[in-house]
């Protein structure tokens, strides 16, 4: 049986689409669901920036290109690539959603969703305390994203990928459409009590990167980091659905 999975793959390939998809599936089948997921911010053709959006569809600023962004005024700055992060913003969204979790925890199994944990995202130790204590606990299970393995590892990356308890698929680009409408999933066990999406672990491939090597500013904990997993400016955009290779079931 499985307790947690994350999704990982190239940039562009869908990995949020198909948490979304999944994420409306549990939900469906009466599993009480929180969490969030990391969507990009447009203006015109240009991407600026990623926001964070809670399951119950609440909105933070994640990151923004400089001259967008709020999140420098005096302080520390967090940067990736060309992306200043808004560390301050992300935790007043993304921490209550654990706390939440804390005062509602029952006998019932719960899902949190967690989209994603990369590089902008551990620049907070208290998320990396959060999702830590959420994957210990023995009440939820999570489904998530990390970035493919690039350059020196990401330390809390890492030490998820390895956990005996987390099962990670690798998303490619085979369209596969299932799970009404959403990328496909084949094979499967069971998530703990999650609705059943298909699917089996696959080899993890060459790495990639979403984002150049940030310029300036700390590195995320956990040692040098490899380049971000937000996708890069003018990347493809996801196919209609992903087909993830391999599985249990959520």
């Amino acid at each position: 049986m499985i307790k947690h999975v994350f999704l990982t793959g190239p940039p562009g390939v869908g990995k949020t689409t198909l948490v979304q998809k999944a994420c409306d599936v549990i939900v469906s089948s009466g599993v009480s669901v929180e969490g969030f997921y990391t969507q990009e911010v447009r203006e015109g053709r240009r991407r600026v920036g990623f926001d964070v959006v809670t399951v119950a569809g609440q909105r933070g600023n994640l990151s923004r290109v400089r001259e967008k962004s709020v999140a420098s005024h005096g302080g520390r700055e967090y940067t990736v690539g060309q992306y200043v992060v808004d560390v301050p913003s992300f935790e007043n969204l993304a921490l209550p959603l654990f706390r939440n979790l804390d005062s509602s925890c029952s006998s019932n199994h719960q899902v949190f969703i967690i989209d994603e944990v990369g590089k902008m995202e551990l620049f907070s130790q208290a998320f990396i305390r959060s999702v830590r204590q959420t994957l210990d606990s023995p009440v939820f299970s999570v489904l998530g994203t990390i970035p493919l393995p690039s350059g020196k590892p990401l330390g809390f990356v890492e030490e998820i990928r390895t956990r005996t308890d987390v099962t990670v698929f690798t998303v490619n680009l085979q369209v596969a459409p299932n799970l009404q409408g959403a990328p496909n999933l084949q094979g499967a066990t069971n998530l703990q009590g999650a609705p059943n999406i298909q699917g089996a672990p696959t080899s993890r491939g060459p790495p990639t990167s979403r984002e150049p090597p940030t310029s300036r500013g700390p590195q995320p904990p956990g040692g040098h980091q490899p380049p971000g997993s937000h996708q890069p400016p003018g990347s493809h955009q996801p196919p209609e659905g992903p087909n993830l290779q391999g599985a249990t079931n959520l």
